[in-house]
Order: C-alpha cells, then sequence, then structure tokens
C-alpha cells in the first residue's frame, strides 16, 4: 500500500523521533551503541512531489551509556564538538521509488565537513497531519576527518539509524 504525502512545510517531532548509531569497536568485537537525544529539523513538500529540509543532531546530546567514552566522543579526537557542535543533513531532493521507498539525496555535514550523501528510506506513514520516515544508512567516519583510531580499533563504517516522525508545521 503506498501513501501518499500532503504538500506543504512538516516540523520534526523530538519527542516521536530518534537518530542512533552504532560501529565495532575493539577489532569487530564489541559495537558500541549510542543515541542523539536532541534532533531538531523541519522539511516541505512541493506541489510537484519535490522535497526539501534540514535534519539537525546536536553532537554532544550523543549518548552511548558510558560517561567517558561520550567525553571522548565529543573531544577534538572524534566529533569535535567544540568547534562542530552539530551535524547537519540538508536534504536536496527525495523521489518515490516502489512503494513507500523514498530515495532521498542531500548534503551531510560533520566536523565542518560536507559531503553528498543519497540514501533510501521507508514511508512508514503518513496522514494529512503527519509522517513517519525511516532509515538505516553506512557512514565511513574517515570521510569527515574522524580518523582516530588508537591501535587499529575502530575499523570499518558507522552504521547511522533514523525514525523521524514530522508533523504539519503552522503555515
Amino acid at each position: 500500500m503506498t501513501v501518499a504525502v500532503e504538500t506543504g512545510l512538516w516540523q520534526l517531532d523530538p519527542t516521536a523521533s530518534a537518530v542512533g548509531l552504532r560501529h565495532k569497536t575493539f577489532w569487530g568485537l564489541v559495537t558500541v551503541k549510542g543515541t542523539f537525544t536532541a534532533v531538531t529539523g523541519r522539511g516541505e513538500v512541493g506541489s510537484d512531489g519535490s522535497a526539501t529540509g534540514t535534519v539537525t543532531l546536536d553532537v554532544a546530546s550523543l549518548d552511548t551509556k558510558n560517561a567517558k567514552r561520550d567525553t571522548h566522543l565529543r573531544s577534538a579526537d572524534l566529533l569535535d564538538t567544540d568547534n562542530h557542535p552539530e551535524i547537519t543533513f540538508a536534504v536536496r531532493g527525495a523521489d518515490r521509488l516502489d512503494g513507500d521507498d523514498v530515495r532521498i539525496t542531500g548534503r551531510l555535514t560533520v566536523r565542518g565537513i560536507s559531503r553528498p550523501l543519497s540514501l533510501t528510506a521507508r514511508l512508514t506513514s503518513a496522514t494529512a497531519e503527519a509522517l513517519t520516515l525511516e532509515a538505516e544508512f553506512p557512514v565511513d567516519r574517515e570521510d569527515f576527518g574522524v580518523t582516530w583510531n588508537q591501535l587499529g580499533m575502530m575499523r570499518g563504517l558507522t552504521t547511522v539509524t533514523a525514525a523521524l516522525r514530522f508533523t504539519r508545521a503552522a503555515a
């Protein structure tokens, strides 16, 4: 069943949205998981079906349930929150694929470095007042200058998961 998305402005509902990550460390033996507890965003769906918008993560809100690790993640070794407090994904376009899949294209900015990103999300629900998109995609942290890797413990890609609920914004 394909759901329709209403045109207009949409505001991210942070209480009903979640963005997380997971990365295998210690030579692939341990998976570190974290959640960004402060996520904001907005978007616009045009009458021609085009979509643009931005999702912003407060990097200091990353919580892996380990205070010492979280402090290190925020340091200049890794995410450098003092100089780069936000991660942003600027959506430049979205195209419906088969069923409820949506190809989303844009630019991901981490540590002040922007790279193009294309991913497939699933539109899991849509009404006149709310819509939910879910996605899981890999990110190569080295593309964004996150290169700290003591003793080769942090190889490979970081997986990002997102469940984003948007509600109709006031005009």
